[in-house]
């Protein structure tokens, strides 16, 4: 029998690149948040070990899927022999920036350790989770959260309530083309926690892609007409928030027909927060 768990999609309210590693990888400043939309992710537990994702998805390559992978990872470092057959159902866009792909290996992560019986601690699962993305340590932390290093240096932040119209470009943006790109500014000054309010900061990455995507900017363009707009991650989604649900409706109901999308309302902790200590 198949068991369900939610993997929501975040935003990040603002994204600063403030500067580079040796290694490549970018340092950045940002503040996560979770909406109540997203992928689902239904298990049934094997007793031979094997682990698949039993339904095809077009363009997720099986072996390249984080879902199997995180499930392989968790494992192997615990060497738990069962296994799981695991049904994903997508929602969320690749190259998006809503982080579908990082929320639905920290749900395998969350899920299978208590439908294991593995009883890893929540910090464990993030070090596992860092392993397998930048972007996967934050959904199993599970609160809305200020992030530094590559995103894996994470506090818990007080957000507002707040509702989202989220708009979802027809293009999938590669991060890597947009994090090596010459134009990126990769020296803003960093900021701290206490100086972080609700509309602060910017995307550092939204030009760049602006300038390589037109559908993003048309869709941020038309946005913009109802307030302050954003990309989140690297693209290509942009979103705006709002105080109530009747006022993003309201908006989303306007867009044009070409252009499409959902409201969301924010969440101020995972919906598997508790499966963790």
């Amino acid at each position: 029998m198949m068991t369900t768990f939610p993997a929501p999609a975040k935003l990040n309210l603002f994204l600063h690149v403030v500067g580079r590693r040796p290694d490549g990888y970018h340092l950045l400043q940002t503040v996560f948040r979770f909406v109540d939309y997203g992928d689902s992710l239904s298990f049934n537990i094997r007793d031979d070990g094997v682990i698949r994702r039993v339904n095809p998805l077009p363009g997720l390559d099986l072996e390249q899927d984080l879902t199997v992978r995180a499930a392989r990872l968790l494992q192997q470092e615990t060497g738990c022999r069962l296994g799981a057959d695991i049904v994903l159902e997508k929602r969320l866009p690749m190259g998006g920036g809503l982080g579908g792909g990082s929320s639905d290996a920290a749900t395998v992560l969350l899920a299978l350790n208590r439908l294991w019986n593995l009883n890893l601690g929540r910090q464990m699962l993030q070090d596992l989770g860092l392993r397998l993305g930048a972007d996967v340590p934050v959904f199993v932390f599970g609160e809305s959260a200020f992030a530094e290093g590559v995103g894996e240096k994470l506090q818990s932040v007080v957000l507002p309530p707040a509702w989202y119209v989220v708009l979802v470009p027809s293009v999938a943006v590669s991060t890597a083309e947009i994090f090596t790109s010459r134009e990126l500014t990769r020296d803003t000054k960093p900021i701290k926690m206490s100086d972080f309010s609700t509309g602060c900061g910017r995307n550092d990455l939204e030009p760049v892609v602006c300038r390589k995507y037109p559908q993003v900017a048309e869709c941020l363009e038309w946005l913009k007409a109802f307030g302050e707009a954003r990309m989140t991650g690297s693209g290509a989604c942009v979103f705006a928030a709002f105080s109530s649900e009747g006022e993003a409706h309201r908006v989303f109901s306007m867009k044009p027909l070409r252009m499409a999308g959902f409201t969301a309302k924010g969440m101020d902790r995972h919906p598997l927060y508790d499966f963790v200590s």
